[in-house]
């Protein structure tokens, strides 16, 4: 009987100390379980932080690409100076350019005038020279009358 209780005994020693040790156990999952979850959490803060810094790091990166296409455009053009000067000798050129016109329109206009006189006093001459026919003819009648007159008287 001793031996018996003995082993009862034993195996409610051994039924406790496996209680207690699958309460550590629990205790310890437990634990093990909040910190993964701790962990999980970490992770999950440190992803949308990544994810935010990926979002600006793409800005940044756009911006720049853009501002490498805007500092090639803007270095294919001439600098100011340059730019002023070209202005400056397109504008002597232009005034120059619109006195020749203006002389030019004014000597067109003293061509047209000479041409319109050139022409008028054709007209007048070829009046002049079509007149003496008509005065020969005339004076031919006039002639021709007289002597009609003188033969007759």
């Amino acid at each position: 009987m001793l031996a018996q209780l003995a082993q009862c005994e034993f195996a409610v020693t051994k039924s406790q100390l496996g209680t207690e040790m699958m309460a550590a156990e629990l205790q310890n999952y437990e634990n093990l379980s909040t910190i993964l979850e701790n962990g999980i959490e970490i992770a999950k803060n440190n992803i949308e932080k990544s994810k935010i810094d990926l979002a600006q790091a793409k800005t940044v990166r756009k911006n720049r690409i853009e501002y490498d296409v805007m500092a090639k455009v803007i270095n294919e053009q001439p600098d100011r100076k340059e730019t002023l000067e070209r202005l400056s000798t397109l504008k002597s050129d232009l005034s120059s350019l619109e006195a020749t016109k203006q002389q030019l329109e004014s000597i067109l206009a003293l061509r047209k005038k000479q041409f319109h006189v050139l022409v008028t006093s054709i007209h007048q001459l070829q009046a002049l020279l079509d007149e003496p026919d008509d005065m020969e003819s005339i004076s031919a009648d006039d002639i021709d009358v007289d002597m009609k007159e003188t033969s007759e008287s």
